[in-house]
């Protein structure tokens, strides 16, 4: 069985690499005048900067989301088709990312910010359903669960992956209103999962 949970280890953190790695393709080099100076060469940089600040959401976005993969998956002791489709269903959304992403990229600071934003904000709605539904498949009734996981460990994930689609849902229609405080309220959750992923570590570390 450990063979098995590794195999499907590997293969998430091959997609959640190949994801993080597409945030980096909306970052494009400025095409300006080969005539042009350093001056108009630095104002084309600063105008990207939409760019950078979705690239470095996502990033660390994705990067949560992958450290808290890694940390689940060292709860499972064996797989079956309910945690491979769920799991399936996770890495799905986590390919998703770079696209919303790419449209906040282009439309942050522009008339079409709040659509762009409540549609970056609302796709998180859907990766943490997945995520619900990954934990499920593995916590319900403990029926994937290592022995020595603690129930109040399962009870503290369960409370934080509720909190997740109603934060992402309050933050997409937050946009609607003002771009900036939906990204603000959507990044809030970072501080959770973060936290997620210390207890996590300290309950899988060895006695």
């Amino acid at each position: 069985m450990e063979k098995e949970t590794g195999r499907v280890e590997a293969f998430s953190d091959g997609v959640f690499a190949i994801a993080i790695t597409l945030l980096i393709l909306e970052i494009r080099v400025p095409e300006i005048a080969e005539e042009a100076g350093n001056g108009r060469l630095g104002a084309a940089l600063l105008h990207l900067w939409p760019s950078f600040l979705a690239f470095v959401f996502s990033f660390f976005v994705i990067l949560v989301m992958w450290i808290n993969h890694h940390e689940f998956m060292r709860w499972v002791r064996a797989v079956d088709y309910p945690f491979l489709f769920s799991n399936g269903l996770v890495l799905l959304m986590v390919t998703f990312v770079p696209f919303p992403t790419a449209v906040v990229a282009r439309h942050l600071g522009t008339g079409a910010a709040n659509a762009a934003v409540a549609f970056y904000c609302g796709t998180f709605v859907l990766v943490s359903v997945a995520y619900q539904a990954l934990f499920l498949s593995v916590a319900y009734r403990r029926r994937l669960v290592r022995a020595e996981v603690p129930d109040e460990a399962i009870a503290r994930v369960r409370r934080a992956y509720r909190m997740g689609p109603v934060v992402y849902g309050l933050s997409t229609l937050l946009a609607l209103w003002s771009a900036t405080l939906g990204l603000l309220l959507c990044a809030s959750l970072w501080i959770l999962w973060t936290r997620l992923c210390y207890h996590a570590r300290d309950e899988n570390a060895p006695a």
